[in-house]
């Protein structure tokens, strides 16, 4: 009796941790930190594809979050998404000519903009565009396209 009762508070506790750790790395991955600046400036870029991008998510340059994702409307006129974004102030020197890319954290990972500067002269300020962007790589369309290209040994085409 006292054997069956052990192994019963044994399995339960387990299982009570094992909740507990589910939770702990719920809060921890699902981006629950807010972005946070006394100051922001506004920036947008288009892009033709913005895969599953959301609002808040990070906007990044060379690892470091430097604004977040505010906005993501669908423009019906050039058929692209507009994001909006802000950009801490700290940061007002990143140049015009720099590039977008939506990028994926890690390989099942959410995604977030990263940035890389250009060479300009001039920086990037309220109300800017970016103007070179790359869209987010889909990975269904790029196993679609894996298997539509079919046998590397077909010498039919």
């Amino acid at each position: 009796m006292q054997q069956t009762r052990t192994v019963e508070l044994g399995t339960g506790l387990f299982a009570l941790l094992g909740m507990g750790a589910l939770f702990f790395l719920t809060t921890q991955t699902t981006g629950g930190k807010d972005f946070s600046a006394a100051e922001t400036f506004q920036v947008t870029a288009r892009f033709e594809n913005v895969g599953s991008l959301r609002a808040r998510a990070p906007v990044a340059m060379s690892g470091v979050t430097i604004g977040r994702v505010t906005g993501i409307e669908f423009d019906p006129y050039s058929l692209n998404a507009i994001v909006t974004f802000d950009i801490d102030s700290r940061y007002d020197q990143l140049p015009d000519d720099s590039d977008a890319s939506i990028l994926t954290a890690g390989l099942l990972g959410s995604q977030y903009i990263g940035l890389q500067g250009g060479g300009s002269d001039t920086y990037l300020e309220e109300g800017s565009e970016v103007l070179l962007t790359q869209s987010a790589i889909v990975l269904e369309n790029l196993i679609g396209k894996f298997l539509v290209k079919g046998d590397p040994g077909d010498k039919s085409e």
